[in-house]
């Protein structure tokens, strides 16, 4: 394996050399322009641990890392940070880690996630997450594939689990339990955090971290983060610092991030985006809020009162949902003043993105919104937000209308774990809807066979580990990337993603359909809460559709419908035809083609547990075609 991982290093190296001296082939209008050799010789200077080194030594006292809840335990500052860090590392050190070694990290997000991986990064060794929603198969397998010889743990559920998989790869030498409450079992591999620093480090270790730290290069590899593996076995993206650093450099390019901001780590440390995310924060200088459960965002909103977060789409559609479901229960009065401003808010806003103003009518009646409802929107969210990254899926535009008109700017992107999360997003004003925004800094863009989204950037991955057919899949003859995403680009150089050339359905008669598409016009719903399509080698569209509960329930009350259960509520007439009819109107904007003709409201959600969804939350289509293949079949009368 060595061989090739070299050989897609060299691989890697010599198209970044190549790439920065030649001359931009690309038309100037569809992306930034580079200074073509300056970009890249100015990502020495990124390296992300002599970056963070800098950080601490610069901010000392200023908070760092601090627990969404006072409960979990104290804030950690930059100083502290570091004297933890280097602590750990020594202990890493001691117990054998060599440089280039992988350490995989098993856990929800907490600070001590952070840590872990930063002492794993001062050692020049390699991290590797773990989805905490993994089963202890999905677990075993990418500590296996990634030989992980150490493992962190977060909570006792992955600890159990951790338990299981070490009985069966002897190779998996030591469990360290981050959480000092986990139950070690009397396990000789496992011990606490904090023990495991008490009994490791000495002045040996010492002089080995000095070197190791001397001796940083910007093509260690950084990290293995594995692909959630919607078909077939995950695939790990190593993505080395000069990864890193090229992010960085893009951002800065794009994003306004200072020492004053507050970050929510709310999306999962092993996605991407959220670890991207939590590196750039912290170089910027400012303050990382971690929370363990998601569930407990809008609490946890309300009081830490961020200016930015990570989230991707679903989480805009729920508080669109619980908005709007809140509305149609309110009083006549204040449904009619909540949509009037509302209105006045968005037709403010779409003039404001044509650069032109409101006239004094406008004005004055967007003043009045805002003191009697933007503000208290607005507020719920903690008052004082800047800007949230959003990514991961498309959000509909009425949603997204919804929010900016309010003053609450999405910032939204595209990205994938191969690109080192956003290669594209919104400016701060005059973006446009249905997009993802222009390419950041030093990211050029291609359409390629099939309209597929081609990329050439440097913070494109170095290959599959251990992988090196994928790997070549992955990259067309001249080195561009495959995204396997289809779309364009619009005349102004906006990326328009339009469907996964992948998840493409064919009915029988011919006819192509992007699920996600279809999807996202029936989510944008406040009844709706999930969606799976079912179209291929079918004669028509069909859909599971999982309803929001909560708001079902208060209009069948309000309605007078009454039920014993969530299955006798969904077989009533009134909900099924109050559902036709709302297709009827999500879907006017679709082909016929495309439409969903029958669907059938499950009792449940698709789950995580169940193998139904990623650990990003997108679905597993081969499973749920399987396991409701009887309601998917019933679709479908007289088919054999």
């Amino acid at each position: 394996m060595l061989d090739s991982n070299c050989f897609f290093l060299f691989q890697q190296v010599t198209y970044r050399i190549d790439h920065w001296f030649s001359p931009i082939e690309t038309p100037p209008t569809f992306w930034p322009e580079v200074t073509s050799a300056c970009f890249m010789f100015q990502l020495s200077s990124y390296h992300l641990v002599s970056l963070l080194r800098e950080r601490i030594s610069k901010y000392q006292n200023r908070p760092a890392l601090c627990y969404a809840n006072s409960s979990d335990g104290q804030d950690i500052s930059w100083a502290e940070l570091g004297v933890q860090v280097e602590e750990l590392a020594l202990a890493l050190i001691a117990a054998g880690l060599d440089v280039q070694g992988k350490v995989a990290i098993f856990s929800r997000n907490m600070p001590e996630w952070t840590v872990a991986d930063l002492a794993t990064l001062w050692c020049r060794g390699v991290s590797v997450p773990i989805y905490p929603t993994n089963t202890a198969k999905q677990a075993a397998y990418i500590i296996k594939d990634a030989g992980a010889r150490i493992l962190f743990v977060g909570e006792q559920e992955q600890f159990d689990a951790a338990l299981g998989i070490s009985a069966d790869n002897p190779e998996l030498e030591r469990i360290i339990a981050m959480d000092a409450s986990i139950d070690l079992r009397s396990s000789e591999k496992a011990c606490h955090m904090q023990a495991f620093v008490n009994a490791h480090g000495d002045r040996a270790e010492r002089a080995e971290l000095q070197s190791r730290l001397e001796g940083m290069c910007m093509d260690d590899l950084l990290t293995l983060i594995y692909t959630s593996g919607t078909t077939g076995e995950p695939k790990g993206v190593m993505l080395d610092y000069t990864n890193i650093a090229a992010g960085f450099k893009s951002h800065d390019s794009r994003l306004t991030l200072t020492e004053d901001d507050v970050s929510i780590c709310f999306l999962p440390l092993s996605h991407v985006f959220e670890r991207a995310w939590t590196y750039y924060v912290l170089y910027r200088g400012a303050k990382n809020i971690y929370m363990r459960d998601q569930t407990d965002i809008k609490n946890v909103m309300s009081s830490v009162r961020p200016t930015v977060m990570c989230a991707v789409p679903r989480l805009y559609e729920k508080m669109h949902t619980a908005i709007f479901a809140k509305v149609e229960t309110a009083p006549s009065g204040k449904k009619k003043l909540f949509k009037w401003a509302v209105g006045c808010a968005e037709k403010r806003f779409l003039l404001e993105q044509q650069g032109k103003t409101a006239g004094p009518l406008l004005k004055f009646s967007c003043a009045i919104g805002e003191k009697l409802v933007y503000s208290k929107l607005r507020a719920a969210m903690g008052g004082r937000i800047r800007y949230f990254p959003c990514g991961g899926a498309r959000l509909a535009d009425d949603i997204n209308l919804f929010f900016q008109s309010i003053g609450i700017h999405i910032k939204i992107g595209y990205g994938l774990s191969e690109t080192t999360a956003t290669v594209s997003c919104y400016e701060d004003s005059g973006f446009k809807f249905g997009t993802t925004g222009q390419p950041l800094l030093g990211v050029e863009m291609r359409i390629g066979e099939e309209n597929e989204i081609q990329i050439k950037s440097d913070t494109v991955m170095r290959g599959y580990y251990n992988k090196p057919e994928a790997t070549a899949e992955a990259f067309t003859k001249d080195g561009w990337f495959r995204t396997g995403d289809a779309g364009y680009i619009d005349e102004a150089g906006n990326v328009v993603m339009t469907e996964r050339l992948k998840d493409l359905m064919k009915t029988s008669g011919g006819k192509y359909i992007a699920p996600q598409v279809v999807e996202g016009a029936l989510v944008r719903d406040h009844f709706v809460e999930q969606v799976a399509v079912i179209a291929d080698a079918r004669k028509y569209v069909s859909a599971l559709i999982v309803p929001a509960f909560e708001a079902l329930e208060e209009y069948a009350h309000s309605i007078g419908v009454k039920f014993e259960n969530r299955m006798e509520l969904l077989r009533h007439s009134d909900i099924q035809e109050m559902f036709h009819k709302r297709l009827e109107q999500l879907q006017s904007e679709l082909a016929r083609f495309e439409q969903v003709k029958k669907f059938t409201l499950l009792n449940r959600e698709f789950s995580l547990e169940k193998g139904e969804m990623t650990p990003t939350l997108k679905l597993r289509r081969k499973v749920i075609m399987e396991r409701f293949r009887k309601e998917i079949e019933a679709m479908y009368p007289g088919r054999h």
